[in-house]
């Protein structure tokens, strides 16, 4: 995606097709995350999404998703369906993503208020439908909100891996600190570490599958833990399509309020 998962490293992150050429010695961290960034992930997106949220007893909950995604190059939409279990039921979230570097635009639909409230960015760091992924975590962060470095190179899982710092512009970010792992030339993440003010780990997001899908890397499991609170959010992601093409009208706020079908 540009889109959930390379805000998380990446975004959410999360589906993306990756460049084939090696870093060169000179790049900067900037330039690595304007890589990841920008890394080409198909037009449009469709796919069944399993969250599984796990408490600090080690007791489990499990959620269904169905995710829609539309990406014209400056803008990426995405729509996320909750359709089980019966307590988050028709629940819709909406993220609008600009590539100039503009802040999300997110909501969320509430069935049981019967009303679309608009994500306010004072809001961006609460939980996402009490999940260890944030609202933030579920849009796109755009490099420039960050100053990058490589710190240094690894090798996992075969991998060349290179270790980027990034440091907010703005002070008053959650996270003052995130530490991402970043394959050499593939430009997909692997692990990202949150960091708070004091220093300590706050959170860590693990990359635990991925698969080549129409010709497009797709990250297919991945887990966000909480390592302060003992909880974790895991997301795996299904039946994933590319070539779907839906009409901008669709990602509004009525759309919301209908659910997945078209």
């Amino acid at each position: 995606m540009k889109h959930s998962l390379k805000r998380i490293v990446i975004g959410l992150a999360c589906l993306g097709a990756v460049a084939l050429a090696p870093v060169e010695a000179t790049m900067t961290g900037n330039e690595v995350m304007q890589q990841v960034y920008t890394r080409p992930n198909g037009n449009n997106m469709s796919a069944q999404l399993i969250m599984t949220l796990t408490n600090n007893r080690g007791s489990t909950r499990e959620r269904s998703i169905v995710q829609l995604r539309q990406d014209d190059g400056a803008t990426e939409k995405k729509l996320m369906f909750f359709t089980a279990p019966a307590d988050v039921r028709d629940t819709s979230f909406l993220n609008f993503s600009y590539s100039d570097g503009r802040s999300d635009d997110q909501w969320i639909y509430l069935p049981a208020l019967k009303r679309v409230k608009r994500i306010a960015s004072d809001n961006t760091g609460d939980s996402f439908m009490g999940s260890d992924f944030t609202y933030d975590d579920m849009g796109e962060r755009h490099p420039s909100e960050d100053r990058h470095t490589i710190v240094g190179r690894e090798t996992v899982d075969g991998w060349d891996v290179l270790v980027v710092e990034s440091i907010p512009v703005d002070p008053k970010e959650t996270y003052t600190r995130t530490v991402s792992w970043i394959v050499d030339g593939e430009w997909i993440g692997l692990k990202k570490e949150f960091y708070t003010a004091d220093g300590k780990l706050g959170k860590m997001l693990a990359i635990d599958a991925y698969e080549k899908i129409d010709d497009i890397w797709v990250i297919t499991d991945m887990t966000m833990s909480n390592v302060q609170k003992h909880t974790s959010t895991r997301i795996q992601m299904k039946d994933v399509s590319f070539g779907n093409e839906l009409a901008d009208s669709f990602f509004s706020e009525r759309q919301m309020r209908i659910g997945p079908r078209t």
